[in-house]
């Protein structure tokens, strides 16, 4: 039988790599949420930088550098390549999200804005409704973002004015257009119907503190 001496070496081994381990998980969450918290600040301090224009975006190495930067873009609307994305939610309610090609002023690239959120017809699931959507040239603003985020789907992307997802390269070939890399988040109010409550960019802090919380709770609790 194993002595009381070997008994308490053990029991002892057993906390210490119990403590070291639930320790060491506590403080990498805590560098993790520094990470965020560094992360949160750059994107707090692009959404306060002057707005993008044409020759701003177009300028850029890589436009989604930019990314939660406001813009003010002046184009044309491509409104027969205008995309609903199906299952999207604004304010806890079911619809669409308005996806349309803005055709930069000046140049052969486009980039898709997110127009804003509309609800769908359940009594006609294959029903889109009607969006005024001006011609000629208008003025866009809103914040850079990146593409249209993308939901699980089965089988192949659809195709059509309802779909599921955007994908980027596919999408291009299928309009012909020259698309960046990076989307619009439209913003102001709309005479469209269109609602712009877009969610605030947040990469989540507070989650990591927790988590910290936890596991040096439970270091303690092993100490005891």
């Amino acid at each position: 039988m194993m002595s009381a001496r070997v008994r308490l070496a053990v029991v002892t081994v057993a906390t210490v790599f119990t403590m070291a381990v639930t320790a060491s998980l506590g403080f990498w969450q805590l560098d993790r949420a520094r990470q965020k918290t560094a992360l949160q600040e750059q994107i707090d301090q692009r959404a306060s930088l002057p707005a993008w224009q044409v020759d701003e975006l177009l300028g850029a190495s890589d436009p989604q550098q930019g990314v939660h930067r406001p813009v003010q873009l002046r184009g044309q609307w491509v409104n027969e390549a205008s995309v609903f994305l199906d299952n999207r939610q604004m304010s806890a309610r079911n619809g669409f999200i308005l996806v349309t090609p803005l055709k930069l002023a000046g140049s052969e690239r486009a980039v898709l804005v997110q127009r804003g959120w509309v609800p769908r017809d359940f009594t006609d699931r294959s029903r889109v409704p009607t969006i005024d959507t001006p011609s000629g040239e208008v003025q866009v603003e809103g914040r850079l973002a990146p593409p249209p985020g993308k939901l699980y789907e089965l089988g192949e992307a659809g195709t059509g004015a309802i779909r599921q997802n955007i994908h980027l390269g596919t999408f291009a070939q299928e309009t012909g257009l020259k698309l960046l890399t990076v989307s619009v988040q439209q913003t102001g109010a709309s005479h469209e119907g269109l609602l712009r409550e877009w969610p605030r960019a947040a990469v989540g802090v507070d989650k990591h503190h927790g988590y910290a919380f936890q596991w040096f709770g439970l270091c303690a609790l092993a100490g005891l």
